[in-house]
């Protein structure tokens, strides 16, 4: 069987791939301390849940418009509006069953064979996935020597793109180092972006998630973006309804009608009791979240204590749940996060992955018990 170019230029991807080690390992009766897995380990809010469930009782079951039910979009473009983001209305807008599916789209509809896409590493696996499928070549900006952040890296950005870079992407808070960018930092970025006319990707699924009064500045909301920003967030990080899938993106109104092609001719639509339950959730549960991102915070800095105690070089995250310690300076982070789980039975991503070697991706969306094993379990191991 013949299989396509597009689809052989696209590596599995790696999260995935260690969660599939750890559940191999589990299978055999071992227990694996997973720190690899992107995901809240609480459950949705009882009122989220509680919604669907009166959604589905009064047989929101069926297909409902292409690019959203009119309530939740209602919902999100007030949302965007008291984030700022007051160049959006419901014409901008659409729903999409995960995250993943509207950078999915987004990536369909701009990127064009031998497009350039650049990305700022590390860079979530997927983006890389998705300018290749979409055709588009790549170019990365290396922000691992500036502890994550944006500022130090400008020069090379500015380096990096030209007049044929079409896209660029940008994910703040971070996924996998957990930076939230400044706005010094943004408005830097965004005179780059003007000057070359490039399209930017503001992937704000971690924008709910954010520590010490750090704000999460929305790139749309900067004098020049309006019309060159796609906003995209959705519901999986904040609200811990990863396997509801829902998300969505906003844009200028030509790329919304673009995409919604490839939104209708792919998934048509987002599921009908979801949107409903997207709805509670958008506008009752921010008590729940602050809790949920209180008990982040809390870890941070009981992990961030941990491996500063084993003299482990971390960067402080400043949002999101991950943090990237330098487990391998001038080795090999591949085979580091091999023996992490294959000795010590505690499972990472490798930095390499997200395009900086010598790191790996650690989640403490896990209890202080469980983080505890695990860097006790790396100590023995003599991994830190």
């Amino acid at each position: 069987m013949d299989f396509s170019a597009r689809v052989e230029r696209v590596e599995p991807s790696a999260t995935l791939a260690i969660s599939n080690k750890a559940a191999e390992l589990e299978a055999e009766g071992k227990d694996v301390v997973d720190l690899s897995v992107g995901e809240p380990d609480f459950d949705t809010p009882e009122n989220i849940k509680d919604a669907a469930k009166a959604a589905l009782d009064a047989g929101h079951t069926g297909y409902t418009p292409s690019n959203g039910i009119p309530e939740l979009k209602a919902a999100i473009v007030e949302k965007l509006h008291d984030d700022g983001l007051t160049q959006y209305g419901t014409e901008n807008l659409i729903v999409t069953p995960g995250g993943k599916q509207a950078l999915y789209e987004i990536f369909q509809t701009i990127v064009d064979d031998g497009d350039e896409v650049v990305l700022l590493d590390p860079a979530w696996v997927s983006y890389e996935a998705m300018a290749k499928l979409a055709g588009g070549t790549l170019a990365r900006v290396d922000t691992a020597a500036h502890d994550f952040q944006l500022e130090g890296a400008l020069d090379d950005l500015a380096a990096t793109v030209s007049d044929e870079t079409e896209l660029l992407v940008v994910n703040s808070p971070g996924n996998p180092h957990g930076a939230v960018y400044s706005r010094d930092a943004l408005e830097g970025l965004r005179d780059i972006a003007v000057e070359h006319d490039i399209t930017v990707i503001s992937d704000e699924i971690y924008k709910e998630i954010t520590y010490d009064g750090v704000e999460a500045v929305s790139l749309g909301t900067l004098e020049g973006m309006e019309d060159r920003t796609v906003t995209l967030n959705g519901f999986s990080k904040a609200y811990s309804m990863t396997g509801w899938r829902l998300g969505y993106f906003a844009g200028p109104e030509e790329l919304v009608s673009q995409a919604g092609k490839v939104h209708s001719h792919s998934v048509s639509c987002a599921v009908n009791f979801v949107q409903h339950a997207g709805v509670e959730a958008i506008t009752n549960t921010d008590e729940a979240v602050a809790e949920m991102r209180e008990a982040f915070a809390e870890r941070r800095e009981f992990l961030m204590g941990l491996f500063e105690n084993h003299g482990v070089e971390v960067p402080e995250p400043q949002g999101a749940f991950y943090m990237m310690p330098h487990v391998a300076p001038g080795g090999d982070d591949t085979e580091w996060c091999d023996e992490a789980i294959s000795e010590a039975q505690v499972a990472t991503v490798p930095g390499s992955a997200f395009g900086t070697p010598g790191y790996a991706r650690i989640s403490y969306a896990n209890s202080k018990d469980r983080l505890q094993e695990a860097v006790d379990r790396l100590a023995e191991a003599d991994l830190i």
